[in-house]
């Protein structure tokens, strides 16, 4: 088990085929992460994308590992599942508090990356179903 292991999810009503061209956009990603170094290591076409992230800065500073986009078609859309998953280098350890203010860090990240995105797609609704496993943004 990864030390860091964010796993987060946000519905878009949209068609996969619509997030999943936004999400290969290596621009989006560098702006929703900028801190991540990452490396794509599959472009799953409307399934998302996955990446090797070999190296981090900010709050993540010494930890690698990987990231990945999941799109799963749901009912008039798609929701775009979260994974971040990093370890230190072998031998070097995270304290609790570092552990849960990078598991923070980037599930609000995404969330402000992912929110503003699912209203620009689809403007007139009001609901958005996400994953109950983080704490309210605040």
């Amino acid at each position: 088990m990864p030390v860091i292991d964010v796993v987060d999810s946000t519905w878009f009503a949209a068609r996969p085929t619509v997030v999943a061209a936004i999400v290969a956009e290596p621009g989006n990603w560098r702006r929703w992460w900028p801190d991540l170094a990452l490396e794509v290591d599959e472009w799953r076409g409307d399934k998302g994308m996955r990446w090797s992230v070999p190296s981090a800065a900010g709050p993540a500073s010494g930890l690698s590992g990987s990231a990945e986009v999941w799109l799963e078609p749901m009912f008039d859309g798609v929701v775009a599942h979260f994974f971040l998953r990093l370890d230190p280098a072998p031998g070097g350890r995270l304290s609790r508090r570092r552990r849960r203010r990078v598991t923070d860090h980037y599930r609000l990240r995404t969330k402000h990356a992912f929110w503003p995105l699912a209203d620009q797609l689809d403007p007139s609704r009001m609901a958005r179903h996400t994953s109950t496993s983080h704490a309210a943004t605040r």
